[in-house]
């Protein structure tokens, strides 16, 4: 079963404040990036790992392989769109095997191994894998006049990385895009297909505020 990762990273690093990108952020030591991808090489040294980069950010990632050290995983760099799902779209092409696509945002560095594995081999065997946790806080539906408490029992926070057939994805992304894509799951499911959840790790965060970073340099020195 051939395996394939890509890698998102479209982030310009608005909501953290800073002048590049929140992906190319030192965390404990080196860009967010790179443990992303490190992550993934690590639990699968087979992977085909491809990183969807705005084109004019492709320079810069190759200055910070080299000021980094960064040569010892190969990946394929391919310019990102005007979305995500653009981005994801265009990484598509580049997959030309059957086997299992893991689709993962690049600051989402402590997704756990487990993780990863498990949605691979539930992919395999379903069509899908999307990793799930539950909601902790109270919830409310609000609209224009009111507001009410909902069930969060009902609810789910949703995670990457969703991994899906070859075949299923590449057909799904053939569509044109709807502002209702906001992940993979949601491309696929407007498809007709059946998502299946599996248990993400509640460290797996994504890293899009300064307090996102703080958060994550703690964790990721616990589980060093």
């Amino acid at each position: 079963m051939r395996k394939y990762a890509i890698i998102v990273a479209g982030g310009k690093g608005e909501r953290m404040g800073e002048n590049i990108p929140k992906q190319f952020l030192e965390l404990n030591g080196k860009p967010i990036l790179m443990h992303t991808i490190e992550k993934f090489h690590s639990t699968f040294s087979d992977l085909k790992i491809i990183l969807a980069l705005p084109e004019n950010q492709f320079d810069f990632w190759k200055e910070l392989c080299y000021k980094y050290g960064f040569t010892n995983i190969p990946h394929e760099i391919v310019a990102g769109g005007t979305t995500r799902f653009h981005s994801v779209q265009n990484a598509l092409a580049l997959v030309d095997e059957d086997g299992i696509v893991a689709v993962h945002d690049g600051v989402r560095p402590l997704v756990s191994q487990d993780i990863i594995i498990n949605c691979f081999k539930t992919a395999q065997q379903y069509g899908n894998a999307i990793p799930v946790v539950d909601v902790v806080d109270s919830l409310r539906h609000v609209t224009k006049t009111e507001n009410k408490a909902v069930k969060r029992s009902c609810y789910k926070i949703v995670q990457t990385p969703q991994c899906f057939q070859t075949s299923l994805i590449k057909k799904a992304y053939q569509q044109e895009f709807v502002d209702a894509f906001t992940d993979d799951a949601s491309v696929v499911e407007a498809t007709g297909g059946k998502i299946h959840l599996v248990a993400g790790n509640k460290e797996n965060i994504k890293i899009t505020s300064p307090e996102d970073l703080v958060v994550a340099e703690a964790l990721n020195k616990q589980f060093l």
